[in-house]
């Protein structure tokens, strides 16, 4: 399970490692499952060796990962600023999890930037900017979760895994491939879900909790976007669904009620790419994902600015969330050529 990580890379991390006391995990606005995952995962393994660390996000997690062990120890610079500072200024590390360029930390960004201690980036996007003192990128795995676990074995520290680390990772894993579904390039994945079962992690729970459990008015605004707001091009092999701020007010949406949603157009037999769009309060967010190797990140890196992996991308426009919807449809021909030959590119 260890042998796709730099051994040489992972020895570096452990003297680092060895080397601090105050540390603290970072990861990127908006934190879903897998970077809230991987932060915490390394939090839990931390403090088995005995060191101090404190978790930071830029802005609130959603409520689905409420059960994760250690949640409600997470520092969050919106809500707790002169705190997160202060405890980013006393850092001797910062481990980077999840994010590929400082500008995905909004603004957190500057605060882990101007720190003058090492920090060390571990992520599985591509294209990492050059902002930490070691990198570990691997674009092919499924998750920085995974990436997580795969480092912590190629450091001899699989027996300091508790069940709380355990339950942390495996959480970014299900959730970044919805429950083994998606984002799967390495197979031994099923290992390190085995190696993770054996810390006795409850499964089942995570999936309930983190994939299969909602609001009422958050089924209900996915209802109403699904026959009302979405689109679809049969002749692009695409669909499209579009939110504004007074639909979301009006199913009283919170963050996380949307997660998943833009992966439903997928079940329509035929469809190959969803592009959801959602109008927040300071710009609309794109969200793309596809199959069959279609590849929606040149579609958000193209159009805004975005990016990501392959079959599932990102990107942000700043502007009304009409101008967003026809930017993309004025362009969506101009990515049909990716339907005619399949796309065989690398991450």
């Amino acid at each position: 399970m260890d042998k796709l990580i730099d051994h040489n890379k992972a020895k570096e991390f452990q003297q680092i490692l060895k080397e601090s006391e105050k540390i603290v995990l970072t990861c990127h606005v908006r934190p879903d499952g897998d970077a809230i995952g991987s932060c915490l995962g390394l939090w839990h393994l931390l403090k088995t060796l005995d060191k101090s660390p404190t978790v930071i996000v830029p802005d609130k997690a959603p409520v689905s990962l409420s059960f994760l062990p250690g949640f409600k120890e997470i520092g969050i610079y919106t809500s707790h600023k002169e705190f997160c500072e202060k405890t980013v200024e006393e850092a001797d590390l910062i481990i980077c999890c999840d994010f590929n360029t400082p500008s995905r930390q909004d603004t957190l960004a500057p605060v882990i930037q101007n720190a003058e201690c090492r920090k060390v980036l571990i992520d599985h996007h591509t294209e990492p900017s050059n902002f930490t003192d070691l990198v570990f990128s691997y674009p092919k795995m499924s998750s920085t979760c995974e990436l997580v676990f795969r480092i912590i074995a190629a450091m001899g520290l699989y027996d300091k895994v508790d069940r709380d680390c355990a339950t942390c990772l495996m959480t970014g894993i299900i959730t970044d491939t919805r429950n083994f579904t998606v984002n799967i390039k390495n197979p031994d994945i099923y290992d390190i879900l085995m190696r993770l079962l054996e810390k006795d992690v409850d499964k089942d729970r995570i999936v309930k909790e983190a994939l299969n459990t909602r609001s009422l008015t958050s089924l209900k605004l996915e209802a109403y976007a699904l026959s009302q707001k979405m689109e679809i091009f049969p002749e692009h092999k695409c669909a499209l669904i579009t939110l504004d701020k007074g639909e979301l007010k009006k199913y009283s949406y919170e963050r996380g009620d949307t997660e998943g949603l833009v992966n439903r157009p997928l079940e329509i037999r035929g469809m190959i790419y969803s592009i959801f769009m959602r109008e927040d309060p300071d710009c609309v967010k794109i969200s793309a994902r596809s199959c069959d190797n279609f590849p929606v990140s040149e579609i958000c890196k193209t159009l805004y600015g975005g990016g990501g992996h392959i079959q599932a991308a990102g990107g942000e426009f700043h502007g009304s969330l009409e101008e967003c919807r026809k930017k993309f449809l004025d362009h969506i021909g101009d990515f049909d050529k990716f339907l005619d030959k399949g796309y065989m590119g690398e991450e």
